[in-house]
């Protein structure tokens, strides 16, 4: 069941699904006038089995987007203007493994992005079809002249296997990485819709006998931008690379500021149980998920993390009138900093005892909120957050400043520029957005 809207298509109207099913996948690239599933209704669940992110798209030239997110699903009654509350309901890691590390470019081998404008560096095919010959690193080549076509190797990598029950990964030694790398699809149970190459083709083993603890988040989630936008660009500071480039997608900072949605945050508190509002800026809103991530560290700072296929369930719900420029995510309890939990009864109690020494007859009600900033670096992305909480709450941006510096915390995403500012923001004010019961929901207050 398919839904078009947006680029001037007609809608075309179909009965509402209380679940939508996902396992078909774009090409890279989110574009408002492609064909959606659904529609979902308000309040009703999308299920999708997820491809691995980064590494298999970024060795699959074919792919223009440096991601293979899901075809996104239109929600009921969701206009521009509007937000949709994504309540994250489970993840659940398929892969047996996977491979991962640091990246450099492989130049001739992409027209200024090789994210998003990769070429065949022998007979310059745009986004060339690939095979796979053998393993290793020199394995994915152009179909068209046999060339090496891959524009990314891996400075330092690794190869890491999962546990049966998905609770932590062992990096493997160079037999194991080559075994699995023979068999790369199946180990990383790539979805037969995907067209990526898997990354365990490369077989890495830098990194041998290290031990990581699983805590699989979503890297991808949100809503379709309002132009055509590679997948891995819809945020401010991978989108900061379209400005101006020299290849189809290129746009100016205005075009880029008002079309994206912020949905690549790799964000690792974006996980089970949390709830992540996105902005509708395209009717129907797009939902899509992606580069589901097996654990990772803020930052990101290697640049990618264990890259992983799996299934995860969510289930949408319309806020009218909330317009947002970009996210705002509940975490999870045990995810806030520590100043920004919420106070608890007695703490209120001692709270306000204390106050009335002073002459105070009340204190503020105030609860959780983590406003999502990105921008071209983490100065810009901070700044964008505090811009985003201060224009919704009513605030100026230094109030914001304070609050987030004495009730919460300023974390980093992904670097080079994402960011969360986390903070105990007035209940009123969140009454106002027309969020606090997502909030009461999640908090328990």
């Amino acid at each position: 069941m398919k839904i078009y809207a947006g680029g001037g298509l007609k809608v075309e109207l179909r009965k509402c699904s209380e679940t939508v099913f996902v396992n078909t996948f774009t090409d890279g690239v989110l574009d408002p006038s492609r064909p959606m599933l659904g529609p979902v209704r308000d309040g009703g669940h999308i299920v999708a089995n997820t491809t691995p992110g980064c590494w298999g798209p970024m060795i699959t030239p074919a792919l223009r987007g440096g991601h293979e997110v899901t075809q996104p699903v239109y929600v009921e009654g969701a206009e521009v203007g509007d937000a949709i509350a994504i309540r994250i309901k489970s993840i659940q890691v398929t892969s047996i493994a996977t491979a991962s590390g640091n990246d450099q470019t492989v130049e001739g081998s992409f027209l200024g992005d090789p994210f998003c404008a990769a070429k065949c560096p022998e007979c310059g095919t745009m986004y060339p079809e690939t095979r796979i010959e053998g393993i290793g690193p020199s394995a994915i080549r152009c179909a068209n002249c046999g060339a090496d076509a891959a524009p990314f190797k891996f400075t330092n990598g690794y190869t890491v296997a999962f546990d049966a029950n998905r609770k932590f990964g062992v990096t493997l030694p160079r037999e194991a990485a080559e075994r699995i790398a023979r068999n790369g699809r199946t180990f990383m149970a790539i979805p037969p819709n995907s067209i990526q190459n898997p990354i365990v083709t490369f077989a890495p083993h830098d990194i041998v006998g290290a031990v990581t603890r699983l805590r699989p988040f979503l890297g991808q989630i949100g809503t379709t931008p309002s132009r055509p936008l590679p997948d891995s660009h819809n945020a401010g500071d991978f989108g900061f690379f379209l400005v101006g480039a020299p290849h189809q997608f290129a746009v100016t900072q205005e075009e880029l500021n008002e079309a994206k949605t912020d949905g690549h945050m790799d964000i690792s508190r974006v996980r089970e149980g949390a709830i992540l509002i996105c902005p509708v800026k395209v009717p129907g809103g797009g939902v899509y998920v992606g580069d589901m991530h097996a654990l990772q560290g803020d930052g990101e700072i290697a640049g990618h993390t264990c890259d992983v296929s799996g299934i995860v369930t969510l289930q949408v719900h319309v806020i009218k009138g909330l317009n947002i420029d970009g996210p705002i995510l509940l975490p999870n309890e045990e995810d806030l900093p520590y100043l920004a939990k919420p106070l608890t009864e007695e703490e209120k109690r001692l709270a306000l005892e204390e106050g009335k020494k002073w002459g105070l007859t009340e204190i503020e009600e105030t609860a959780p909120v983590s406003f999502v900033g990105t921008g071209e670096n983490l100065n810009v992305a901070t700044d964008n957050a505090l811009e985003r909480a201060a224009r919704l709450l009513g605030m100026t941006v230094p109030e914001v400043k304070n609050r987030a510096t004495i009730t919460g915390s300023i974390e980093i995403g992904r670097h080079p520029g994402v960011v969360t500012a986390t903070f105990l923001a007035p209940v009123d004010r969140l009454e106002k957005l027309g969020i606090m019961d997502y909030v009461r929901e999640q908090y328990r207050i």
